[in-house]
């Protein structure tokens, strides 16, 4: 491989080094400032399951060390959550100079979508579902069994929630993903649209707890999340690199920025 080949490989890998510091220094920035408040945090994310609590029932920690680690664990997945938009500049930083015009004014507007909406998944899981979910969880307890939830097992099970009610109300991001790249079609998917609703309850069923109230609450927002996906793409379709070159736009110029 000759040294001029290497270049442009070397100062990706520089660049790439550099967006990774980046986002390091932002989670790391975060959880110094949150660091202290660290059984706040976890205080303020588990009072959806205090408030459902018997009187006089309370958390548990049955490892000894988990009253100092698992505050620590919620508050650097905290720090991730909320640096989340640094991070998603920085990946977008990186990839920029290797696309098109139009791509540049397409993927602008789905990072800052992709981040809203995962940040409002988040927040009706905690305002909506945990509530009601853990309502119905502890109302349904065996008589003589006394709820005593152990902290590390609850701040696992409410990040999976967390995970997968973000990851669900990225639903029309990645519908416009498709039609961009000409998966599917906005017509393709209203044929399907019977489908996509059972399809909704039944990861509903998958990601929630096993009551139909916690079910419907996510396959509902997901059907309703579909239905703007797919509106939303009939001004995605057609926008990819063909376009951009037919427009006149020559590809060896944003070859060469990057």
């Amino acid at each position: 491989m000759a040294v001029d080949d290497t270049q442009p490989l070397i100062s990706h890998l520089i660049e790439l080094r550099k967006r990774l510091l980046n986002c390091m220094i932002a989670v790391l920035v975060i959880f110094l400032a949150l660091v202290y408040f660290s059984n706040d945090i976890y205080q303020l994310i588990s009072a959806p399951l205090i408030k459902q609590m018997p009187h006089g029932a309370s958390m548990i920690a049955t490892d000894v060390a988990s009253p100092f680690f698992t505050p620590i664990k919620l508050t650097i997945m905290v720090s991730v959550i909320l640096s989340a938009p640094v991070i998603l500049y920085q990946v977008w930083a990186f990839i920029a100079p290797a696309l098109y015009r139009h791509e540049r004014r397409l993927v602008v507007p789905l990072l800052i979508s992709s981040t809203f909406l995962f940040y409002i998944g988040m927040a009706f899981a905690y305002f909506v579902v945990f509530p009601l979910a853990f309502g119905f969880l502890t109302r349904t307890a065996p008589a003589g069994v006394v709820i005593s939830t152990d902290i590390t097992n609850y701040l696992d099970f409410v990040m999976s929630l967390f995970m997968a009610f973000g990851v669900a109300f990225e639903v029309p991001v990645a519908i416009v993903l498709l039609c961009w790249m000409g998966v599917t079609t906005p017509a393709d998917l209203k044929k399907k649209r019977p489908y996509i609703l059972v399809g909704a309850f039944v990861v509903g069923m998958l990601l929630t707890p096993p009551d139909i109230f916690s079910q419907t609450l996510l396959a509902v927002p997901m059907y309703l999340l579909f239905e703007i996906g797919v509106f939303c793409s009939r001004f995605y379709v057609g926008k990819r690199r063909p376009q951009d070159m037919s427009d006149g736009e020559d590809p060896d110029n944003a070859d060469n920025a990057s």
